[in-house]
Parts: structure tokens; C-alpha cells; sequence
């Protein structure tokens, strides 16, 4: 097929792929185990000497055509696929990283990411947090023995926005691997290759599956990186094409040696979901712009935070880099109003941790998914006891607006 837009892709990847008896979608296949007629065919996948399936832990024809999809959307190389975002996550670092290492990372991070990193100082590997908006912070933090360095597009919940063309090329200049979460924005809003990053990282279970039905991750490996002057990656993974060393490393050392395997059938729910990623958070956004001016003119919200706003102090940049700027905000309501109360009188807004679903999702940060990092910690990253952040979903948005306008009379 000649080179198509970014939902022609989507809707079209399976079949191209020519999936079995002519479907559109790649079926399910439940099977752990593949047999073959000649053991030398076996032999040959399991060194990768030929493509195959050996072991459902490790591949599946469903969990790989969700894989090549992902790889198309992001114009990467190639993608490996796990049950959730925070698997592809840990995998990644394990993988890649041993003790003695030194990581510099955005400080801005969900809170389930930080808590790796807790992890990881624990297991002798060195992480220093700075603030990531400006490039200068992330080139002091660097060290002789830094390997990657880890960001988020846009923060989650106070939706700072990391300086990430120009972290790519600090990172490019001194050789790092650099690690980029794209979540908040999803491929369709934001390609990382573009910036420099050598991975990239989604939590499959927001906005590219968009239903709130399935969970999954995925790393994908830009070639921006070369991977033949990377010290740690082991001889049986150094392969034909040195682009996908890092990568198969992460396949083998973490997706199989951990085992935190998609199922096949949460592949074929995101893959449906992601043929209308495009539709979906294009409204999404609309919704958020709306909600956010809405919130910052109304006197019972102290501050919005959304990239969106000409007030958010990366404002120029998120509009420079995004094609719209993301369906996740924050407000920080007025003293005096309640952060439980305010909750409780919305009737469209599901109060929920999850984001990126087609519903308006709303959540107190400080009491909920930012409980145990404890009050310093919450203070350094800007969540304050009455912030709620908010995933705007794509119901109308004049439903929407007047459910807000209730919920603060």
C-alpha cells in the first residue's frame, strides 16, 4: 500500500497483514503453544535465525499484529508488546539497566512510575529526578555512568510539558538512551521519533484502546539510537540489524524472563480501539479546551492546568509540538470548596483512576493515586490537597459544560 494518513493506517493494518479466511481483524488466537512439522523450523525461531511463534509468553499472532499496528502509528521499527504500561515500563529499565547505573529522570511522573524508581534505587541503580521543562536541569543531573534519560510528553496530573526536542538532542550529543512515555498524547497527537527519543512507551489501556475494556504496554524502538555502543546489551541478542538490539533485549530479558505477557484477547480489544484513536481524542481535546477556559473564568477554580491555555507556562511549546494539546487537565479548586463534594454533584463525570477513556473521568489526586508519595513529594511535583485531575472524555460538550457549571453553583 502506498503511504496513507495516520487513520487509514489504523483502520487498514490488520488487513494488510492478510489475516486468515480474509477477516478485517486479526482473529484471536488463544493457543500458548504452535506445533510444527519440521523440528529444525522450531530450532530456527527460538534463535532467531527465522520469524515464528514459539511460546505464547513471548509472541502471539494477535498480540503481533497489534505490535505492527503500534510500529506504524509511531513510524517506528518495531514493537514489543506488554499485559500493561507499567510492565513496559519496569521491563524496559530491568532490561537495560544494572547496578551502578544512573538514570535522570522528569520529576513531573505518574505516580506508579515513581514508585519504580523507588524500586530501582533500592536495587543499586541511581535516579535523579529534575524539573524536565528546561534542558539545562536534565545536563547538570548527567553523570559518567548515566544511561537513559526518562520523560513524560505531558505530565500526569499537572500536565507539564518536557522540553523534548531539546532533551533529544542533549541526549543524542552524549550518546544516552532516550526514553519517552507517550501516553498523555498517544501517536496520533505527538510522535517522540520526531524529538530523538530511542524508545518509546505507551499504556496501551488509555487512549489507543480508549474503551476503559483492556489493559496493555508497548516499547517501541525508533532506531534513533545505535545500539552497538550500548556496554550492556548481551552477546546472544546481538542480531543482523544492531537497531534492534535494545529491543530484542527487552523482549527476551524482560517480556519473557518476567512473563508479563498481552493476552491475546486484550490485543483484539485495542487494536479495535485503536482504529478511531484519531476521532476519539481530536474531540476529547475539543472538550478539554472548552472545560478548561470554562474552569479558568469560574470563580470557585484557583488554577487550571492545561497546555491548552495561553496561562500554562509551556503553552508555546505544547502548540509547537502537538497537533492539539492532550484531553488531561487539572483544576485546583478555591478554598473553601471541597475536592470530595465537588466530585460527588457531577453526574456525567465518572470519579475514577483510570484516564483516556471515552467518558469525563475526574479524580483527587492527594488523596488517592498520589497517597503514598507522601506530602513533600506531592509538594515538589505541584499537587496540592484540592487539585482534581480530570480525563475529558468525548460526550457533547455543551452536556459537559453544564455539568460543571452545576457541580461549582
Amino acid at each position: 500500500m502506498s503511504k496513507k494518513h495516520f487513520t487509514s493506517k489504523a483502520l487498514h493494518a490488520d488487513r494488510l497483514g492478510k489475516p486468515e479466511h480474509g477477516v478485517l481483524h486479526k482473529p484471536v488466537h488463544n493457543s500458548i503453544a504452535f506445533g510444527y512439522e519440521d523440528a529444525r523450523e522450531l530450532a530456527d525461531i527460538f534463535q532467531g535465525k527465522k520469524s515464528g511463534y514459539a511460546y505464547g509468553r513471548q509472541s502471539n499472532p494477535t498480540v503481533e499484529a497489534l505490535a505492527s499496528k503500534i510500529t506504524g502509528l509511531e513510524s517506528g521499527l518495531a514493537t514489543v508488546m506488554f499485559s500493561t504500561g507499567m510492565a513496559a515500563i519496569g521491563s524496559t529499565f530491568i532490561s537495560l539497566l544494572r547496578q551502578g547505573d544512573h538514570v535522570v529522570s522528569s520529576t513531573f511522573l505518574f505516580g506508579n512510575t515513581n514508585s519504580l524508581f523507588q524500586t530501582l534505587q533500592n536495587l543499586g541503580i541511581d535516579v535523579t529526578f529534575v524539573d524536565a521543562t528546561q534542558v539545562s536541569n536534565v545536563e547538570k543531573a548527567l553523570k559518567p555512568n548515566t544511561r537513559a534519560v526518562f520523560v513524560e510528553t505531558i505530565a500526569n496530573p499537572v500536565t507539564q510539558v518536557a522540553d523534548l526536542e531539546a532533551i533529544g538532542s542533549l541526549c543524542s550529543a552524549r550518546n544516552l538512551v532516550y526514553i519517552v512515555d507517550n501516553t498523555m498524547t498517544s501517536p496520533w497527537l505527538f510522535q517522540p521519533v520526531s524529538a530523538g527519543a530511542s524508545l518509546i512507551i505507551n499504556s496501551l489501556s488509555k487512549y489507543i484502546g480508549g474503551h476503559g475494556n483492556a489493559l496493555g504496554g508497548a516499547v517501541t524502538e525508533t532506531g534513533n539510537f545505535d545500539w552497538s555502543t550500548y556496554p550492556h546489551i548481551y552477546e546472544n541478542y546481538k542480531g543482523p540489524d544492531p537497531r534492534l538490539w535494545g529491543l530484542v533485549q527487552i523482549r527476551k530479558k524482560g517480556l519473557r524472563d518476567f512473563g508479563a505477557s498481552l493476552a491475546p484477547e486484550s490485543a483484539h480489544h485495542l487494536s479495535v480501539g485503536s482504529d478511531t484513536l484519531e476521532l476519539r481524542i481530536t474531540r476529547a481535546c475539543h472538550n478539554a479546551q472548552a472545560i478548561a477556559e470554562f474552569c479558568q473564568a469560574h470563580p470557585k477554580v484557583a488554577k487550571v492546568f492545561y497546555p491548552g491555555l495561553s496561562s500554562h507556562p509551556q503553552f508555546d511549546r505544547a502548540a509547537t509540538l502537538f497537533r492539539l494539546p492532550g484531553a488531561i487537565m487539572s483544576i485546583e479548586l478555591a478554598e473553601g470548596v471541597d475536592c470530595f463534594d465537588f466530585l460527588n454533584k457531577l453526574e456525567l463525570v465518572v470519579t475514577s483512576s483510570n484516564l483516556g477513556d471515552n467518558r469525563t473521568l475526574g479524580i483527587p489526586v492527594a488523596h488517592t493515586i498520589y497517597w503514598e508519595m507522601g506530602p513533600e513529594r506531592r509538594a515538589s511535583m505541584g499537587v496540592a490537597d484540592s487539585l482534581v485531575r480530570l480525563s475529558i472524555g468525548i460526550e457533547d460538550t455543551e452536556d459537559l459544560l453544564a455539568d460543571f457549571n452545576q457541580a461549582l453553583a
